[in-house]
């Protein structure tokens, strides 16, 4: 399995491309890391949007490391 290397602290405003797009939705941007609710807690999700029709989800954040969902940047 292909896996993209990101630390958690480099996420905000991170570049991805969806391998398999959905709603013709393929280029995404994180908008937002959303912190864990103890303090020095982990990141768990981060909210991605969509670059043309700007849908906005939720998606745990270590999903964007699986190289076959997504490739890191704009490709």
């Amino acid at each position: 399995m292909t896996k993209n290397l990101i630390h958690p602290k480099k996420l905000l405003l991170s570049k991805w491309t969806s391998v398999i797009p959905e709603n013709k939705e393929k280029h995404f941007l994180v908008i937002k890391v959303i912190e864990p609710e103890v303090e020095g807690g982990a990141i768990v999700q981060v909210v991605i949007e969509a670059v043309m029709s700007k849908r906005q989800k939720t998606i745990q954040w270590r999903s964007l490391t699986n190289g076959l969902e997504w490739k890191q940047g704009w490709v």
